[in-house]
C-alpha cells in the first residue's frame, strides 16, 4: 500500500483506535477496585489524602505531649492562642480564629490523659 506524506497506513490507524478504546474500557470512567483510589486520580487529591493522615497523627502526637506537660507550658499554649486571637481594631482571620480554638481544644482533650497527683 503506498502511502501519501502525512496520510497513516489504515492497519496503523486501526491499531492506534484499537489501543484507545481498549484503555477507555479498562479505565471505565475512573473506576478500580475497592479500596484503591480511583484510575486517574489526581495526585493532588492524594497528596491531600496524606496531608490529612500527617495532621491527624500530628494532633495525636501534641496531645500526648501535653497530656505530661507542665501547667506552666500548658500556661503558655494558652497564651500563644490568645495572643494569635485578633486584637480590638483589627480584622478577625477566620483561619487564626480556628487556630487559637483549636490549640485551646487540644490543651483541654489533652486532660482526659493527664496524669496528676
Amino acid at each position: 500500500m503506498k502511502i501519501r506524506d502525512g496520510a497513516e497506513a489504515q492497519p496503523a490507524r486501526d491499531a492506534r483506535q484499537r489501543l484507545m478504546s481498549l484503555t477507555r474500557w479498562d479505565n471505565e470512567g475512573g473506576a478500580g477496585p475497592a479500596g484503591s483510589p480511583p484510575v486517574g486520580a489526581s495526585r493532588d487529591e492524594d497528596d491531600l489524602a496524606q496531608l490529612r493522615i500527617r495532621i491527624i497523627a500530628l494532633e495525636n502526637l501534641v496531645i500526648a505531649l501535653l497530656a505530661d506537660a507542665s501547667n506552666r507550658q500548658l500556661e503558655s499554649v494558652l497564651a500563644m492562642a490568645d495572643y494569635i486571637t485578633p486584637r480590638p481594631g483589627h480584622t478577625p482571620h477566620r483561619l487564626t480564629v480556628r487556630a487559637s480554638r483549636q490549640m485551646i481544644d487540644l490543651v483541654n482533650r489533652s486532660g482526659r490523659f493527664r496524669h496528676e497527683p
